[in-house]
């Protein structure tokens, strides 16, 4: 019998992983400025780097991949290059393999969630719209239910005063926006469902991707696991391949899995002691031998 937690576990990875192959679709939720100045435009970067020129850990990343792909050039091994730059052979391998330092750009180059960043294209339109007080945005924003500082939307408007850039609301990760496929709509907040939406609108395969979330969802709490073919057939007629993956690896568990979905039994009980057992050995920081996990596990119990 398949556990449901897993499953939905590699639900969840898999359409952040089908999100992120569409994260061009994101970009509708961060409109370009009403009548740009087209002085500015020296300023863009024409790579199309998520960082500009000037940014130190971006401008390190490009200067070491010119650096190993030099190199390779030159005739000089991966392992060579290890030695000569003081890398390790993962960080070499790395660099070799991209054909860009822009595809290097993910994971931490996103930067960190912010309280503000829901609310940022609200800010963007007001600040269109020509109110540039950041004490008035504030208190609009906070019915809406903004519970951050002021002095976030402060600092926000004095970025767009003092860039040559016009800045906007920087679209959302892969992450957030597969959250929102995954929550209960009906617990999804009216801005997240709004953003949602018109993310959908504009790209097909994230809206054919919501709509097995949910059906899988429904399966999963309803129990109706005489429905899994038919959702497999459903999603292999799709261009999902992450989705695909995942449907290979349901196919080969199917017995498993329809089990799982239709029994009122589960594994969660045998995953409870897994893990209490993995939390008393990693207690012990591997100084102690198995007898004494077995006496801390027995009286534990």
């Amino acid at each position: 019998m398949a556990d449901r937690w897993h499953l939905w576990h590699n639900l969840s990875e898999a359409a952040e992983r089908c999100v992120a192959d569409h994260r061009g679709c994101l970009r509708v939720l961060a409109p370009d400025p009403a009548q740009p100045a087209p002085e500015l435009e020296k300023f863009e970067d024409p790579s199309g780097s998520p960082w500009p020129r000037g940014h130190r850990f971006a401008d390190r990343t490009r200067a070491n991949h010119a650096t190993v792909h030099e190199l390779l050039t030159a005739g000089l091994s991966r392992r060579a290059i290890g030695r000569q730059l003081r890398m390790t052979s993962r960080t070499v391998k790395l660099f070799a393999d991209a054909a860009t330092p822009e595809d290097l750009f993910r994971g931490q180059w996103q930067g960190r969630p912010s309280k503000l960043d829901e609310f940022k294209p609200y800010l963007d339109d007001r600040w269109n719209q020509g109110c540039t007080n950041a004490w008035a945005v504030w208190e609009e924003i906070v019915p809406l239910g903004y519970q951050g500082s002021y002095q976030r939307v402060r600092a926000y408007f004095r970025e767009k005063r003092t860039s040559p850039n016009p800045i906007t609301a920087r679209p959302p990760s892969p992450r957030v926006v597969a959250g929102w496929i995954l929550r209960r709509p009906e617990t999804l907040p009216e801005i997240d469902h709004l953003r949602l939406k018109a993310v959908l609108v504009h790209c097909p395969e994230l809206d054919a991707l919501t709509t097995h979330v949910r059906s899988f969802a429904q399966m999963l709490t309803e129990r109706q696991g005489e429905r899994l073919p038919q959702w497999l057939d459903a999603v292999r007629r799709d261009d999902l391949p992450s989705l695909h993956t995942l449907a290979a690896g349901i196919e080969r568990d199917r017995d498993a899995v329809i089990a799982g979905f239709t029994l009122p039994w589960n594994s969660g009980v045998v995953e409870g002691h897994v893990n209490r057992i993995k939390m008393l050995k990693r207690q012990m920081f591997g100084r102690a031998g198995f007898a004494l996990l077995r006496k801390r596990v027995l009286l534990a119990s």
